[in-house]
């Protein structure tokens, strides 16, 4: 197992709400290689019990899921007392996400580095999606998220 960095080791319990399981299945595995407590839900309404009823320190969702999706997932997180949860949204379509309320938007397709990287970030600095000029990561097309 790898022994995480000091300034990383606080963001420990994330919730990984994916509707494909072998998505969440990869995620999940990555996560844990890098000394994470992962616990998964196959959608918005199970992740939403599964957050009510646990401690997470971060919150992983896809955007696009039955039930209900992952902008219904953030909203949901933004009205309890633990509205300051980081939370990540994954996305095929990430700047249809500017000004949503993600911490994070993580852009589909993604590899797992990219992931652990991601999380890292949110975890060494609790910063928001920052609007700016334009991102390169998309061309210079859309406004700036704050892209994993």
């Amino acid at each position: 197992m790898v022994i995480l960095p000091r300034t990383w080791r606080g963001m420990s319990s994330v919730l990984v709400i994916e509707d494909e399981k072998g998505i969440s299945g990869l995620i999940k595995e990555a996560l844990v290689r890098h000394g994470h407590c992962v616990e998964t839900a196959e959608d918005g309404r199970e992740g939403i019990r599964k957050f009510e009823s646990g401690r997470f320190d971060l919150v992983i969702t896809d955007v696009l899921m039955p039930e209900v999706d992952g902008l219904g997932v953030l909203r949901h997180i933004r009205s309890t007392p633990r509205r300051r949860t980081p939370v990540i949204g994954m996305s095929g379509t990430p700047w249809f996400l500017n000004d949503t309320g993600f911490d994070r938007v993580l852009a589909k397709p993604f590899s797992l580095q990219k992931l652990v990287d991601c999380v890292k970030g949110v975890a060494e600095s609790t910063c928001s999606l920052q609007p700016s000029t334009t991102s390169s990561a998309f061309g210079g097309k859309y406004p700036a998220l704050s892209a994993c």
